[in-house]
């Protein structure tokens, strides 16, 4: 390939240029921002590699001008910009590279680059069906749901790392393969993996598999879930679960695309993306020490964040046509208004799994009719939220504030210290709200 490499460090420059020589590329030099604009514009490029900051125009202005020439680019950063690299692949940069590092990182990332371009000279990835993977996906008419659509559909046409956050049952395995569905990936395997399912003791030989005599009970080799994604998409769901020495190890396939199995001295390239889900914000996470601020910035090139069923009750009438359509032996009941009413006022904690689960549960112990009652549908002992002009002001606060105590309460895990310090108040103001609420007070201190 024709690379360009744009940097005000002369030096860099050479010994680049050189690696990239070696490796048979044609490798350009600009030393500012204003000659790589220059050189875009003349044409005959296939990849750009630039540094963020530099003279003239900045590496943001470099990176906008080769996506406009439909070229690939990479970006260099120092140690204190990732991430403004981060935001740079958000806009279209096909990677970067954290300054020091050694020119065969950059080959290895040139290399993926080659292999997807003639990927899609030789007709592989061929044109998506528009709409393919996200037909599954019925879950409403709301904004928010579109927004999440529309969101989704541009995460499909990118081939970066992505980060799906939503509470637990909020559906981010089946976004997640919607997604795959849709991408140029498509023909191959989508791989999911529960990070929090798996012991942790046995989850790195779950995803990097193992050479026969790693280990005691190791009688034969056995791929990992890495090799058996191999040009698709691995789905690494609860991704909060992970212990801290396995994400090091997640880190190093981000950034390299390479994998050793446990026992084995070989290392295998893998061309593959990685999808991870989390139930909790891994910002906080990092911020407690419980998850590293590099693998996180690698996770989250691209986010999605799936809002709770709670947050779009206007959905709620097509997913429960959706899923009685889905489950029910022969014509499916139909929701009494009551019902309709009392689903929307519910918060559904357990999002749109409790939903599905409630209908299941519906249809299994209903008597075969022709309606579907609140009675029928919601948890034994649930309420639905009430009608706004039931209550008075005074009402409508408390519970208000008591919606927003158990929240903060479930994002903190039920610690006390944290929810007290997000809500502003003193814990022994928060513990007497939560005797007047008769909300459970069993998590830590």
């Amino acid at each position: 390939m024709r690379v360009l490499l744009c940097d005000d460090e002369p030096l860099l420059l050479a010994t680049l240029s050189d690696d990239l020589e070696d490796a048979g590329h044609a490798a350009e030099l600009a030393r500012d921002g204003d000659a790589a604009l220059e050189r875009i514009r003349a044409g005959g490029l296939d990849c750009v590699v630039t540094d963020l900051a530099m003279p003239g125009a900045d590496g943001m202005a470099v990176l906008a001008a080769a996506r406009e020439a439909g070229l690939d680019a990479v970006m260099m950063t120092g140690h204190g910009s990732v991430g403004m690299a981060v935001e740079a692949m958000r806009l279209g940069a096909y990677d970067f590279l954290e300054k020091p590092f050694l020119g065969d990182s950059l080959v290895r990332i040139l290399a993926r680059i080659a292999e997807k371009r003639d990927a899609a000279a030789s007709g592989r990835n061929r044109k998506r069906v528009a709409g393919r993977g996200f037909l599954r996906l019925i879950g409403g008419t709301s904004e928010k749901f579109r927004r999440l659509i529309d969101a989704a559909r541009r995460a499909a046409a990118s081939d970066a790392t992505l980060l799906i956050v939503g509470e637990s049952g909020s559906g981010k395995e089946v976004l997640a393969k919607a997604i795959h569905e849709e991408s140029a990936r498509r023909d191959h395997h989508f791989v999911p993996v529960s990070c929090g399912a798996i012991s942790p003791g046995l989850l790195d030989d779950e995803l990097f598999g193992h050479e026969r005599g790693a280990f005691t009970d190791a009688k034969a080799a056995r791929v990992g879930r890495f090799e058996e994604a191999e040009g698709g998409t691995l789905f690494l769901d609860d991704i909060d679960d992970m212990r801290l020495d396995t994400q090091v190890k997640l880190l190093r396939v981000l950034q390299e695309r390479e994998i050793r199995r446990i026992g084995g001295t070989r290392t295998l390239r893998v061309d593959i993306r990685i999808m991870a889900a989390s139930k909790v914000d891994l910002g906080e996470r990092a911020a407690n020490g419980a998850f590293r601020d590099d693998l996180l910035y690698r996770l989250q090139v691209l986010r999605l964040d799936i809002p709770p069923l709670r947050g779009r009750p206007e959905d709620i009438p097509a997913l429960l046509a959706h899923f009685l359509a889905k489950h029910a032996a022969g014509a499916p009941p139909i929701p009494t208004p009551d019902a309709l009413k009392a689903a929307a006022g519910y918060a559904w904690p357990g999002n749109v799994r409790e939903l599905e689960n409630a209908i299941l549960r519906a249809l299994a112990m209903g008597d075969g009719g022709g309606e579907l009652s609140a009675a029928d549908l919601l948890p034994p002992g649930a309420a639905a939220e009430p009608r706004p002009e039931d209550l008075t002001l005074a009402d409508a606060v408390r519970r208000a504030e008591k919606i927003q105590i158990e929240r903060v309460l479930a994002l903190c895990g039920g610690n006390r210290s944290r929810t007290a310090q997000m809500l502003g108040i003193s814990r022994k103001n928060l513990w007497e709200k939560m005797r007047l609420h008769t909300i459970d007070g069993d998590g830590a201190e």
